[in-house]
C-alpha cells in the first residue's frame, strides 16, 4: 500500500469478550461489530465497520491459552514496513523484543514491543485485488469513527523519541510543557501531526500506545461510557485546538480515549 513508511495502517482490539466489546464500543464510538466467524475452528477475529462502509480496525478475542502467556485487554497499532524481516532484526538489535511473527492473506505482520516494553506491531500488507496504491484511512485525525490521535507514555521519554524517530521515521518539532506532568512531544509524520509521546506517570502499571476516536460529542461518548460499564479516568476537558477529549476504559480493561466536538 501507499502509506509512508511507518505509518499507521492498522488499529487492533484485544479482549477477553467480543461481544461485550462489540455492544460498548457500538454505543460509544457508533461502530458496527459483527458477531463470532461460523467457520468451524475459525480464529475470532471480527472487522469494526464504520457508518460509511470503511473499517475502522479489528477486535481480536483472546483465547485462553493467549491470556495464560500474558495477553490482556489493550488496543494496538500497526505500523508500516516495507520489510517486516529488517524491521525485526533491527528493532531487536536497539532493544525491542520480537514477540511473534506470521503471514496472513492480508500481509505479514510482526509483533514487538519497544525497548521500555511498549508493544505495537509492524506490517506489510498485500493491497486489495486491483487497487496496489491503496491507501488505509483508518487514521484521520480530523475524521469520527477514526484513530484521531496516536499517544504513548513511556517510561522512558528520551529513549522512546528516539527510537521511533529511528525505526519510522517519526519528527519532533514541537513540545508543550505540562508542569509537573513533563513534556508533551507532538509526533509529526510524513507531513502530519499523528499524536504525541509523554513520559509515563509513576502511578501507572503500564507504559503503552492509547488511541483516540474521533466522535461527535465528547460529552454524549462519556456518558455512554459510563452508561455501557466504561471507567472514565480523565473527564472532558478541552485540549489545544478546541477538540475535547475523554480517557477511559472499556469494561475489559483497555484504555482509549475519545476526541471530538464538546457536544452536549
Amino acid at each position: 500500500m501507499s502509506n509512508a513508511p511507518g505509518s499507521f495502517i492498522w488499529y487492533e482490539l484485544m479482549t477477553t469478550d467480543a461481544d461485550a466489546a462489540a455492544k460498548f464500543y457500538g454505543a460509544v464510538v457508533g461502530w458496527k461489530i459483527g458477531p463470532r466467524p461460523e467457520a468451524p475452528g475459525a480464529q475470532d477475529y471480527r472487522m469494526i465497520a464504520r457508518d460509511d462502509g470503511g473499517n475502522a480496525g479489528g477486535v481480536l478475542q483472546l483465547t485462553p491459552d493467549m491470556q495464560k502467556g500474558g495477553a490482556r485487554p489493550l488496543w494496538l497499532g500497526y505500523l508500516s514496513t516495507s520489510d517486516v524481516g529488517a524491521s525485526v532484526e533491527a528493532i531487536e538489535a536497539d532493544g525491542g523484543r520480537s514477540v511473534m511473527r506470521t503471514t496472513l492473506p492480508v500481509g505479514e505482520i510482526a509483533m514487538l514491543t519497544d525497548p521500555m516494553g511498549a508493544p505495537f506491531y509492524v506490517m506489510k500488507p498485500v493491497p486489495p485485488p486491483g487497487r496496489p496504491e491503496a491507501v488505509s484511512e483508518v487514521f484521520d485525525p480530523k475524521a469520527s469513527q477514526r484513530v484521531r490521535w496516536n499517544e504513548l507514555a513511556s517510561a522512558d521519554l528520551t529513549r522512546a523519541k528516539g527510537f521511533y524517530a529511528k525505526h519510522f521515521g517519526f519528527e519532533f518539532n514541537e513540545v508543550m510543557g505540562m508542569g509537573a506532568m513533563g513534556d508533551y512531544c507532538f509526533i509529526d509524520h510524513a507531513g502530519v501531526r499523528v499524536g504525541a509521546i509523554m513520559q509515563k506517570p509513576a502511578e501507572s502499571p503500564h507504559g503503552e500506545w492509547v488511541f483516540y476516536f474521533g466522535v461527535d460529542s465528547v460529552a454524549e461518548a462519556q456518558r455512554a461510557i459510563e452508561a455501557n460499564g466504561g471507567a472514565v479516568t480523565m473527564g472532558a476537558h478541552e485540549v489545544p485546538g478546541g477538540d475535547w477529549i475523554v480517557v477511559a476504559t472499556d469494561p475489559q480493561g483497555a484504555p482509549f480515549g475519545v476526541v471530538g466536538p464538546q457536544g452536549t
